[in-house]
């Protein structure tokens, strides 16, 4: 593939996706040419396939939040381990239970600090001559539900520019999902220096990313505010991630530079700040402190 491009019609549609519904989506068509020239566009043609989109928040936390079952005399031990460096939102529930004793009549709920464990249950056989059966069920998701966000008026997470906005809230091509509703996503080269738009501490990075990869979001940086929100920066280029997880990084301070990472039509920066509404992160609306410009979309092309 040389290079991916948008057509005219496509890019102009984005343009006012702010104006859009998000209780539909637009259908994009992917071609690819002879000469191995890719184009997405909202008109069908010979040849093309529809555009599947991905979500683009996908993050696995199964290996830095962990249940563990500890077995003893008296029975068994049930604890969560959180090894991220924000809290994480628990619940736990117990299925297919068989002589057991000390099962809770309802799910556990929990917000368990960074960086810690709790015990959450213990269980103990009504019958000791004959073995415990069941099955736990843990949900989690990042962050504190029980915090409220404070007024907070981003500066540009970018230096450089003016940029263009592509598409912004509610956009039919993308951001109708619950973790993308209200982001935006601002065309720029690849390589632009991206910074922290707000303080606070980094709990999230992917770092090693080439192209589509495996996860739709590219390498990302998320960064968890002092209000329980958080700022979410996707698709930067492969080894420019200059933060690591457990830093704590100030507003303006470099955390990468843009790319074309992951399920991107083009070079830009996608920009989300999202919140724990309760077992689930989703996106949040938010201000920037001064208006998008708008030069040439440099969204449509590159290497």
């Amino acid at each position: 593939m040389k290079f991916v491009a948008m057509t005219g019609r496509l890019l102009a549609l984005l343009g006012l996706l702010t104006l859009a519904s998000p209780a539909w989506a637009l259908t994009i068509y992917k071609y690819t040419d002879a000469n191995g020239v890719v184009t997405y566009s909202d008109q069908a043609r010979p040849g093309a396939a529809v555009f599947t989109f991905n979500d683009r928040m996908v993050e696995k936390l199964d290996n830095q939040v962990k249940l563990e079952t500890r077995k003893h005399a008296a029975g068994e031990t049930l604890l969560v381990r959180n090894d991220l460096y924000a809290p994480v939102d628990l619940e736990l529930k117990f299925e297919g239970v068989q002589n057991a004793v000390g099962v809770p009549a309802k799910p556990i709920r929990w917000v368990l600090p960074p960086r810690s464990q709790i015990r959450l249950a213990t269980l103990a056989p009504r019958d000791p001559s004959r073995p415990l059966k069941y099955t736990p069920k843990l949900r989690h998701a990042l962050g504190d539900p029980r915090l409220l966000p404070k007024p907070y008026k981003y500066p540009l997470p970018w230096r450089g520019g003016p940029f263009r906005l592509t598409q912004g809230a509610n956009g039919q091509y993308s951001h109708f999902t619950p973790k993308g509703r209200y982001a935006v996503d601002i065309a720029m080269p690849e390589g632009t220096p991206i910074v922290a738009a707000r303080s606070g501490m980094v709990v999230k990075v992917e770092n090693q990313q080439s192209g589509r990869g495996n996860n739709p979001a590219g390498n990302f940086v998320r960064i968890l505010h002092d209000d329980g929100t958080m700022g979410v920066y996707l698709h930067l280029m492969k080894g420019s991630v200059t933060v690591r997880e457990g830093q704590r990084v100030s507003a303006g301070s470099p955390i990468a530079r843009s790319g074309n990472t992951g399920n991107s039509t083009g070079p830009h920066l996608h920009f989300v700040v999202q919140r724990n509404v309760g077992l689930a992160v989703e996106s949040i609306p938010f201000e920037f402190a001064q208006p998008v410009g708008s030069l040439p979309n440099f969204a449509v092309g590159g290497e």
